[in-house]
């Protein structure tokens, strides 16, 4: 059975102030959707609210996964459920090296599944890491530094495909992954997710840009404007954002998106 990921009429606030205003999207395993918008219009926030992120409050609606209601679950429960979210501005953690940041994050997931498990052993870690990195071209040497510390804006974004590429989620969510990088490291980026993309990973990818849609071809794209969905189409709809802005979405909704 596919794994679906299902966002029914979600509404958000932080601090008193609403966000999302009625979201609805659903995003299938084997699927790539783009989730397109000007800044400030709710993008960045749909993607912390589906982990759960303890700042925001949902005031109305649903996120269903797997058939669970996930709106009252911590972000743990939802990684161990197969959620993975690659940050837009990644945190750097001094003193833990990205090879034990993924063992301790592999254990955390099959101990879950399995109270009784005793964690992976140092053998079969090594070959499961060195299969990904060969996977995605990365250079070995990347697993010995310390996660994100000292790591340029293309190694960072990099090393979350790593993350996704090992923890092996059924959900991707990709925040503004191609914010700040040139485009070399985009194109390593996106041929990472092109790489992981096929029928047991369903990708959201939340970009300002279109650029990125160049390299990853979506299946759907998506439209936000003040807080909810307003178009969804295939991938042209990216290359008439592209040509067109987004001023004929303003006018076309003026009037008919929720205040």
């Amino acid at each position: 059975m596919t794994d679906i990921l299902e966002v029914k009429d979600l509404h958000t606030s932080i601090d008193g102030q609403e966000i999302l205003k009625g979201v609805n999207l659903i995003v299938r395993e084997g699927e790539i959707h783009a989730l397109m918008g000007p800044n400030g219009t709710g993008k960045s926030t749909l993607a912390n609210v589906l982990m759960g992120h303890p700042s925001y409050e949902v005031t109305k609606g649903q996120i269903l996964f797997k058939g669970e209601d996930l709106t009252e679950m911590a972000t743990d429960e939802r990684a161990r459920m197969g959620l993975f979210l690659a940050f837009q501005y990644p945190v750097a953690i001094p003193g833990v090296s990205v090879a034990n940041f993924l063992r301790q994050a592999i254990n955390a997931h099959r101990k879950a599944q399995d109270p009784e498990y005793k964690g992976i052993s140092i053998p079969e870690f090594r070959k499961l890491l060195k299969e990904k990195m060969d996977l995605l071209e990365m250079a070995h040497e990347f697993a010995g530094r310390y996660l994100n510390d000292g790591f340029s804006g293309g190694e960072k974004k990099r090393a979350e495909i790593l993350q996704l590429a090992t923890l092996e989620p059924s959900i991707a969510i990709l925040d503004e992954t191609d914010s700040g990088l040139d485009i070399d490291a985009l194109r390593i980026v996106a041929n990472g997710v092109n790489t992981l993309s096929g029928p047991d990973l369903g990708v959201l990818i939340i970009t300002h840009y279109q650029r990125i849609l160049n390299y990853i071809k979506p299946d759907k794209v998506h439209i936000m404007l003040d807080g909810q969905i307003v178009e969804s189409g295939g991938a042209d709809l990216a290359q008439h954002l592209e040509e067109q802005g987004y001023d004929w979405v303003r006018e076309k909704h003026n009037g008919k998106v929720q205040g």
